[in-house]
C-alpha cells in the first residue's frame, strides 16, 4: 500500500467503517462536505466505493497516520458513484484532530501520483466550499485552478491538467 511522510494509505475494510464514522459522521468535522447520518449509510458509500476500485483503478483510501497507525482519515483519487458526471477527482476527509499538519496535501500528493503515474488521466477535479479556505489552498498548493463555482451544490470547482 503507498504511503506518504506521515500516512499509511490503506483499502477500505468493513472492520474499519466505526472508525471513519467518527469523523464522517460528525456534523462539526464535515461542516462542509456530506454527513453521512448513520453507520449502515458510511459502510455503504465507503463499501460502494471500494467496489469500485476494481473498475477504476482507484477510490479513496483509509488514511492512517503512521505513528499511531489509527485511522485519521479517508480520501485521495477516485469517480464518485454516488454523484457520476465528475471525472476523476480527489477528495479528503479527515478526522479534527488530524486538521493542520499537512496530511490533507500528502494524501492529495500520493492520489495525483495515481492520476498521472498509473491511470495517466489528462486531468483531474476537486472541489471545495467557498468558505473551506483551507481545502481551497490545499488544492492550490496542489497546482489546481480554480474553474467556475457551482452555486447549486454551494461549492467552487478546480482543475488541474497533467
Amino acid at each position: 500500500m503507498p504511503q506518504t511522510k506521515n500516512l499509511k494509505l490503506c483499502c477500505a475494510r468493513r472492520a474499519d467503517v466505526p472508525d471513519l464514522f467518527s469523523f464522517l459522521g460528525n456534523p462539526s468535522a464535515m461542516e462542509f462536505t456530506h454527513v453521512h447520518q448513520s453507520p449502515q449509510e458510511c459502510r455503504r458509500r465507503v463499501m460502494v466505493h471500494e467496489y469500485f476500485r476494481r473498475r477504476d483503478g482507484c477510490a479513496p483510501w483509509v488514511v492512517r497516520e503512521s505513528c499511531t497507525n489509527r485511522i485519521i482519515g479517508w480520501g485521495g483519487l477516485y469517480q464518485d458513484p454516488f454523484e457520476p458526471g465528475w471525472g476523476f477527482e480527489v477528495g479528503y476527509f479527515f478526522h479534527p484532530k488530524a486538521w493542520g499538519k499537512g496530511y490533507a496535501s500528502q494524501l492529495v500528493t500520493a492520489g495525483l501520483a495515481v492520476a498521472d503515474d498509473e491511470l495517466k488521466l489528462p486531468e483531474v477535479w476537486a472541489m471545495a466550499h467557498p468558505e473551506n479556505r483551507a481545502s481551497q489552498r490545499v488544492l492550490e498548493k496542489a497546482g489546481f485552478i480554480f474553474t467556475r463555482p457551482l452555486p447549486e451544490r454551494t461549492r467552487l470547482l478546480y482543475r488541474r491538467n497533467r
